[in-house]
């Protein structure tokens, strides 16, 4: 049974970010992404669209899931639906999760992300998030959607389990006062010599803008990765900024 016209608009609109937030749905796409997806419970998955030979490859995780609709599409359909250029054999569509605000004595290290605006990037922050147990990114309203899909794909399942919300640093700050604030600057103190707290939170800036004007005054201490003597970049990338930053502070800040 071909799928409704209604569906197929519903599926699509949420490859935009207004209709994610109006409905807290999205969308995962892929056959590795689709498995851990079904295979976790952390967050509900609301429906399957899948080509009918994965269906049955993919069977065992289907079973049982009466919370579940599997919809078998054929590959017209799914590209129909998809975002992808070479639609992935399955879609999942899921509700976003609803994350609880950690109390202050079991706050430990977080990111802020203020203006990332790559996909990739983003993604790649939430990897490395995952990969140094830092539980918690926060990100400002100028960032990129977390669920965006281009994000989801990036992130390899780490926004699965890396705690994500979307809060102004000032308002984070307010909630959490007295934690040290580090920002990732091109001008600061050495990294590698810093002496790295153990809870506190880490700022990086957008890819072309840095740390926005508003934030830079809640910075209590600017750390900068030290430039090789024959290097000639001008600035590093954001996602591998922060992902020396983090092995830095996991090996100095515990």
């Amino acid at each position: 049974m071909a799928i409704s016209k209604n569906t197929v608009k519903f599926v699509k609109s949420l490859h935009l970010k207004k209709f994610r937030q109006k409905y807290d749905i999205f969308v995962v796409e892929g056959d590795k992404m689709a498995r851990e997806m079904l295979a976790q419970s952390a967050v509900a998955v609301e429906q399957v669209y899948a080509v009918e030979a994965w269906a049955i490859a993919h069977a065992g995780l289907l079973r049982g899931r009466s919370d579940l609709e599997t919809v078998i599409v054929s590959e017209r359909e799914l590209s129909q639906i998809s975002s992808l250029t070479t639609p992935n054999q399955v879609l999942v569509v899921a509700h976003k999760p609803s994350w609880e605000w950690p109390s202050l004595p079991d706050f430990t290290r977080a990111l802020y992300l203020d203006g990332i605006q790559d996909p990739g990037n983003m993604g790649t922050i939430l990897r490395i998030a995952d990969w140094f147990g830092i539980p918690f990114v926060f990100c400002s309203d100028t960032c990129v959607d977390v669920y965006n899909s281009k994000v989801i794909q990036a992130s390899m399942g780490a926004f699965l389990r890396v705690q994500t919300m979307e809060i102004e640093l000032a308002a984070l700050l307010e909630r959490y006062a007295g934690l040290p604030v580090l920002g990732a600057f091109m001008q600061g103190l050495n990294a590698f010599d810093h002496s790295w707290p153990e809870k506190g939170i880490l700022v990086i800036g957008s890819e072309g803008e840095g740390i926005s004007k508003n934030n830079l005054l809640l910075i209590n201490e600017k750390v900068t990765i030290p430039k090789g003597k024959p290097g000639g970049a001008e600035s590093l990338n954001a996602a591998v900024a922060m992902g020396i930053l983090c092995a830095i502070w996991s090996d100095k800040g515990l």
